[in-house]
C-alpha cells in the first residue's frame, strides 16, 4: 500500500478503517464482499473519509491481529482465510487484510444465513446481494453457469438438434462480410453444440440446457426483446413499440432493423450508390443491442429487457 494508492481512496477493492470496530460485523461483510468479487483489501489504521494515517501502538497491534483472524475464522461461511500483515506508512503501522477472490460462492456471514447475509462489492461500497446474484454466485461456486444448466421440462428430438445446427451454420453464413469469410465457416455438429454447453450429454443421450432454449426461442424460457420510440424527452407517450421473439439471433436483427429506422435521417449520393445517413454507425448499434442481450440474459437470467430511445 503506498501514499498514491491511499490518496486515491477506498474503491471496489479498497476499504480504510480507522480502528478496529467493537462489533466484527461492520468490517465482516466487506471480507465477504470481497472473497465473492474479485478479492481486495481493508486497511486498519487509516481513516476512511480523510484518508489520515492514524495507526496502531506497537504494543496493541499483534493482539488486533489476532482479533481479526478470530473474527474472520469464526464469523464468515465457507470458511475464509486472509492474509494478515503489517506495514509501515509514514512511521505509522498499519494493518492489512487482504482477502482473495473465494471459489467457493456464495460467501456470507454465518449469524445472519444465506438468505441474508451475502454481500458483494458496488464501485466503493458494500451491498446485500439480491436473490439473483446470489443465484449466479451459486452458479460460480459449482463451476455452473445459468446457461449451461439443464432446462427442466423441455424435450428435444434429434430432428431439432439438426435443425439448430443447420440454422447456425446459416447465420454465420449470413453475417460474414465476404466470399472468403463465407467459405471458411464450418459445420457445426453436436459435439460443438455440446462444447459450448448448449447440449447436456447423459448416458448416451442429449438434454437441452437453457442456453438451447435462448437460441432456438422455443418458450421454454420467456425471453423477448422490448423496443420502444417515446414522444418527446419523457417516456410516457409511445410513437411505436414493437416485441420480438423467437431464436435470440432473429431477436438481435428485428431489434437492429427497429433502431436504424427510428434513426435514419435520410440518404446521399456517393459517386453511383446509394448511402443512408445514421445518427449513430450502424455497427455500433449492432454492438449496443448484442451487449445488451448478453449482460440482461447473464444478469437477471431470462427477465425482458428494453432499448429505449
Amino acid at each position: 500500500m503506498t501514499m498514491e494508492e491511499i490518496l486515491a481512496g477506498e474503491s471496489k477493492n479498497v476499504e480504510f478503517k480507522e480502528n478496529l470496530p467493537e462489533k466484527s460485523i461492520k468490517y465482516m461483510k466487506s471480507v465477504v464482499a470481497f472473497a465473492n468479487g474479485t478479492g481486495g483489501k481493508i486497511i486498519f489504521g487509516i481513516a476512511d473519509k480523510t484518508r489520515e494515517i492514524v495507526g496502531f501502538s506497537k504494543e496493541g497491534v499483534f493482539k488486533t491481529m489476532d482479533a481479526i483472524a478470530n473474527a474472520v475464522s469464526d464469523s464468515c461461511e465457507p470458511a475464509i482465510i486472509p492474509d494478515i500483515t503489517l506495514k509501515t506508512i509514514d512511521g505509522k503501522t498499519v494493518i492489512v487484510v487482504e482477502v482473495s477472490q473465494g471459489r467457493q460462492r456464495p460467501y456470507y456471514i454465518k449469524a445472519l444465513g444465506r438468505e441474508g447475509g451475502v454481500y458483494v462489492r458496488v464501485a466503493g461500497t458494500t451491498r446485500l446481494a439480491d436473490e439473483y446474484m446470489i443465484k449466479e454466485l451459486m452458479f460460480e461456486g459449482s463451476n455452473r453457469y445459468f446457461d449451461q444448466a439443464l432446462c427442466t421440462g423441455l424435450s428435444i428430438t434429434d430432428e431439432d438438434i439438426d435443425a439448430l445446427c443447420k440454422a447456425l451454420k446459416e447465420q454465420a453464413v449470413k453475417n460474414a462480410h465476404n466470399e472468403e469469410q463465407k467459405a471458411s465457416v464450418k459445420e457445426v455438429g453436436r459435439q460443438q453444440l455440446r462444447s459450448w454447453g448448449v447440449l447436456i450429454e447423459r448416458d448416451g443421450k442429449d438434454y437441452p440446457s437453457n442456453a438451447y432454449a435462448i437460441l432456438t426461442g422455443c418458450g421454454a424460457l420467456p425471453v423477448a426483446t422490448q423496443c420502444g420510440v417515446f414522444k418527446g424527452s419523457t417516456k410516457e407517450v409511445f410513437v411505436d413499440r414493437r416485441e420480438y421473439t423467437g431464436p435470440i439471433w432473429e431477436q438481435i436483427e428485428e431489434a437492429f432493423q427497429f433502431v436504424l429506422r427510428s434513426i435514419h435521417l435520410g440518404a446521399a449520393i456517393v459517386g453511383i450508390h446509394r448511402q443512408d445517413i445514421y445518427e449513430i454507425p450502424p455497427d455500433a448499434i449492432r454492438e449496443l443491442i448484442i451487449n445488451g442481450a448478453v449482460h440482461s440474459l447473464w444478469k437477471a437470467f431470462h427477465k425482458r429487457w428494453e432499448i429505449k430511445l
